[in-house]
Order: structure tokens, then sequence, then C-alpha cells
């Protein structure tokens, strides 16, 4: 594996697109062993954090996020936030084969503190990240996270899955629930056939085996995330159990905890509408978000998170996030820069 180390600088101190607020610029970055495409969408203003999204293996940035953030309940957050959309080397469609002795981790971004969102491999990323660099990160969203190195037995399966199965039907078992499989969804099938044809194989297999052998990230209450955090897993999930085990290390008075009823293995494509109340709420507690923006939820409901709950309405502890500024009021974005490994 190279040691060798390509850092790319896109920090914004002032608003990103100055005057447009649906702006979107894509770049392409050129590396020692690869490019990394950065999609960011602008603001008018912004000293706001940004929000940086990172993609599951054998998914992009369009693939993983188009739905959710596309949304039409997701434009009050997409138009008061600069989105920054994270495709890992060589995970973009039509990407060329990575060369010989290419190192998954070898690039770098440099950006202002951040909201991040993950699922799945990305979730792992940015949680890798933040216990890092607390200061950089102000809150996390997680999907499907599984903060655990594999064990022994899960270690055997794999191996052994990779003797029996197809890297994409691999994969598939990662994305789905076995209902999902099962029955063959669209979805699914979709995904199957975009996995089957992709040019860049041999990168999404890559990934695929530097995921599976990833590190022990230790979390407990002792030790674990300074931002407010919120947890989603559907509720028959590959990851469910390591999502609930993962909210039981964590501090429950930053935490969020939402099991999502029928939302399958990828709830931001199955289930945008839920996630978006969410996500909204969770915005909120961090003070980013007036309650006059919440145009569609319920004025009556609580301006934050409770830390633990269901999307079918289930209650259970009762401590909450903090509800931050009720007039919406941005707090001064710290000037560190950041560095974001993928």
């Amino acid at each position: 594996m190279t040691t060798e180390m390509q850092e790319i600088a896109i920090t914004e101190e002032k608003p990103l697109l100055t005057g447009q607020a649906d702006s979107t610029k894509e770049h392409s970055v050129e590396t020692p062993h690869g490019v990394l495409h950065v999609t960011l969408h602008g603001t008018r203003t912004t000293r706001r954090p940004a929000i940086l999204t990172f993609h599951d293996v054998g998914l992009d940035s369009k693939s993983c996020f188009s739905t959710l953030f596309k949304f039409e309940e997701m434009q009050e957050i997409v138009k008061n936030f600069t989105l920054i959309h994270v495709d890992a080397p060589g995970q973009e469609e039509g990407a060329a084969a990575y060369p010989a002795g290419y190192d998954v981790h070898s690039s770098r971004l440099h950006f202002r503190t951040v909201i991040g969102v993950g699922v799945g491999a990305g979730a792992y990323i940015l949680s890798k990240f933040t216990l890092a660099n607390p200061d950089s990160v102000e809150g996390l969203v997680l999907i499907n996270i599984d903060t655990n190195a594999r064990g022994w037995i899960d270690w055997a399966a794999q191996k052994l899955s990779s003797v029996t199965s197809s890297l994409t039907e691999q994969i598939l078992s990662h994305l789905f629930s076995q209902e999902e499989l099962s029955s063959n969804t669209d979805l699914v099938q979709s995904h199957r056939d975009r996995i089957n044809k992709a040019s860049n194989g041999v990168n999404i297999e890559l990934l695929w085996k530097t995921y599976n052998s990833r590190r022990d990230l230790n979390i407990d209450r002792n030790s674990t995330f300074k931002c407010p955090v919120m947890l989603v897993v559907g509720d028959q999930a590959p990851y469910e159990d390591a999502a609930v085990e993962c909210n039981s290390k964590m501090d429950p008075t930053t935490t969020s905890f939402l099991k999502m009823a029928d939302a399958g293995g990828l709830p931001q494509l199955t289930q945008p509408a839920k996630l978006t109340e969410a996500f909204k709420y969770f915005i909120q507690g961090m003070g980013y978000m007036a309650s006059s923006c919440m145009t569609r939820l319920s004025r009556s409901r609580t301006t934050s998170l409770s830390s633990s709950y269901s999307m079918d309405g289930s209650r259970s502890r009762s401590r909450t996030l903090s509800q931050g500024s009720q007039g919406g009021q941005m707090p001064p974005s710290p000037s560190q820069t950041m560095e974001v490994s993928c």
C-alpha cells in the first residue's frame, strides 16, 4: 500500500456562491492515484457548517443520496446550507480502474466544520475522522453504522461468501435486508444491474475489502463523540444489531436513535420523508434552523429530538438534545481547517 498523500484544499471563508441559492459546482481533482469527485451546492449566505455526505460501498454519492437531498421537504435544509457530496476515489460511475498499489486512503479534503452524513462504510469513515478531530465536526448522522471490527465468525463467513457468491451479491447483502433480497424489489434489481455493469468493479472490490478489514473504533461512554449524533437504521436492515449496540455505547444526552419501520437496508432511499423530518429536528436542535422554518412539521411537537425513538411513534428515554437557538441565530464557525480522509 502506498504511503504517498495528496492534499486538496477547498476551504470556504466566504459564501461558496454569492447570490446563487441553487447553484452547483462539480470538482474533479487529479491525485497521484486517481480522481476525487466533489459536488458542492452553494447557498446565498453561510457561516454555518457545511453538510458533507459520504456514501456506502457499491454506491456513489448520486445513487446513495440523490433521493434524500432532492426530496421536496429537504429543500428547506439544502437552500440554507452548503451541501458537499464526496465520491471516494474511483467509486464514481465510469471511473478508471485503480493502478496497482493504490491506497484508498490516499486523498484528503480540507473544509471548515461540517455536519457529516454517512451510510455504511461512509458512516464508519466519518466516525473515525470525528473521533480524531472532534472540533471539526458539529454533528453526525450515521446510517447503518458498525463501529466494530469484524470478529472471527464474521471473518470466516465473509471468506466463505467470497468463494460462493459474486462481488455483486456480497455487496447487495451488505446494502439490503434479507426480505428485500428475497422479494428482489425494483430497488435491489436496479442496484444489481448497476454494479454488474460497472466499469470500475476493481475499485469497488478494493473499497469493499478495505471496509471488511476495518478496525474497532473502541467507542464507549467514556470515549465517544463530542458532538450531537443521530443513529439511523431500518428495523430489518443487515446492520440493525450493530446500530443498536453502538447506541448502547453512546452518551444518551447527545445521541438520537432512529429505528425506522419498513425502511429496509437503505432508509434514505425508501423512507426519505421520515428521514427528512428527523433530520430537520436534528438540525434545529443544533440551533441552525428556527421553528418558523419547519413548514411541514407540526408546530406542537418538541423542538428537539428525544435521545431514542422510533418513527412509529414509540419513545423510550426522556433525555433530549439541546434546543439550541429558538430564533435560528447562527453561531460563528471556527476558523480551523479540517481534513477528511477518504
